[in-house]
């Protein structure tokens, strides 16, 4: 029996996706890259392309990268990437909640009961404070110091 035969639009499809993988990883920030654990050939060809800033030499060494990639499993690089792309997901969506919980506070009085309701180890009091202080600057066009202090105090009561 003979081997599976690849077509060369097969090929080049794969190399494309290689390609596209080395992308991804040279626009991750530095600490996610670090935390992938990358074979050293390509770690090395991935920083390079990083300082890197004239477009045609951007471009070769992004080839090198998708070349280099036809010798590593992309499979577990896949998998760390979609990992990490969950997780700033749903790092996100826990600051749009909390961005949405601040918006409440400041509208109504009453939010404030349905908060420590939810989140009982709350410091209650310095968030009626903060309340209170991010109101006046609204209203006097002040800078967000206190606005910003809220934000600080429900992030704190959504990790206690």
């Amino acid at each position: 029996m003979q081997g599976e035969i690849v077509s060369k639009t097969q090929q080049k499809r794969a190399m494309h996706e290689l390609r596209a993988l080395g992308v991804a990883l040279v626009d991750l920030p530095q600490a996610q890259l670090a935390a992938l654990e990358l074979p050293d050939a390509l770690a090395a060809a991935v920083a390079d392309a990083r300082r890197m800033t004239q477009h045609g030499a951007k471009r070769r060494q992004l080839q090198y990268i998708g070349k280099l990639m036809r010798d590593v499993d992309p499979e577990p690089i896949r998998a760390r990437l979609a990992a990490l792309r969950g997780q700033s997901a749903q790092a996100a969506a826990q600051h749009r909640r909390l961005e949405d919980w601040r918006t409440r506070l400041l509208e109504d009085d009453a939010a404030l009961t349905a908060f420590a309701e939810a989140f009982p180890a709350a410091d209650l009091q310095a968030l009626r404070t903060a309340i209170r202080n991010a109101r006046r600057e609204q209203a006097g066009a002040k800078p967000p110091r206190a606005f910003r202090e809220i934000f600080r105090l429900l992030r704190e009561a959504q990790s206690a």
